[in-house]
């Protein structure tokens, strides 16, 4: 059997992983105290890993069966058998902090339906989705500063859930391209949308009103998940200053764009980001839209 990497090269690893990808990861900024930052690499690669093996692979037979050897691979990492440094870093990280499997067999979940499920009918769907692909790295972050209970718990959720939601409105083209559509059938029959139409954009006005709705539904769970900034340490709270401003000014983004995230590009932009950080900064307790 092959060696186990060390334990200082599966961190080096890690924090490498997420450098790379570091736009897309700003919880590894430099508003999270140093003691936290491997942890929170450790936690992104083993995202990052089930995103690529979900996202980055020929078909979804190869995803399945990727998938299934991670969730095994994890399965390992929590009776103390690591091979893969991700795992290898990652052990450290469970066992300091007293994190369950739960959070980490959802996110495998989620991306082992987007394998199979490419239409949802209801917002309710939706969530039950988020409940897996986004909902759980919140409650990770909430067992590493032992805040993890009922009321916290329900604050984080709506913020994964509503900034999950936000991104899928603001990447439409990209997920269709994949064969998913992720906006609930319910804003199509309100709007005369048809699936043929959202796979083409044929019908952009019907699409923009769309999305506007949903649009809509995302902000609402962000703001409802704001006074989680209130109950969380300083650095924390802090950082979900960037991730909820964030997602709200992405939508206001849309919102210029009249809806249009087909043929638009919705970014935010360097002077927004640096905006965003300087408000997170210096109003971390803020709960003012």
């Amino acid at each position: 059997m092959k060696a186990p990497v060390s334990f200082a090269r599966a961190q080096d690893y890690c924090r490498q992983l997420t450098r790379k990808h570091y736009e897309n990861f700003s919880v590894a900024s430099r508003l999270v105290p140093t003691r936290f930052r491997q942890h929170l690499a450790n936690i992104y690669s083993f995202c990052r890993w089930a995103d690529d093996l979900s996202d980055e692979i020929d078909t979804s037979e190869e995803s399945l069966d990727l998938l299934n050897w991670w969730r095994n691979s994890l399965r390992l990492c929590f009776e103390g058998d690591c091979l893969h440094p991700v795992f290898v870093a990652l052990h450290e990280t469970i066992n300091q902090f007293k994190i369950p499997i739960e959070p980490f067999e959802k996110l495998i979940d989620a991306f082992c339906i987007d394998q199979t499920k490419f239409r949802y009918e209801t917002d309710t769907e939706v969530l039950d989705y988020c409940k897996g692909s986004a909902n759980p790295v919140g409650r990770i972050l909430l067992y590493m500063v032992g805040k993890h209970n009922d009321q916290t718990i329900q604050l984080s959720d709506s913020i994964c859930s509503g900034l999950q939601i936000a991104n899928f409105c603001q990447d439409v083209r990209r997920d269709v391209a994949r064969g998913r559509i992720y906006l609930p059938k319910i804003y199509w029959t309100k709007h005369g949308l048809t699936e043929a139409m959202i796979l083409t954009g044929e019908s952009p006005e019907m699409l923009r009103c769309a999305l506007r709705d949903w649009a809509l539904f995302s902000r609402g769970m962000l703001l409802d998940g704001l006074p989680l900034v209130s109950l969380v340490p300083i650095w924390l709270a802090r950082d979900l200053q960037l991730f909820v401003r964030g997602g709200l000014h992405l939508l206001d983004e849309l919102e210029r764009n009249d809806y249009d995230s087909w043929t638009k590009p919705i970014e935010v932009s360097k002077v927004a980001k640096l905006k965003l950080i300087l408000r997170a900064w210096f109003s971390p307790r803020s709960m003012i839209p």
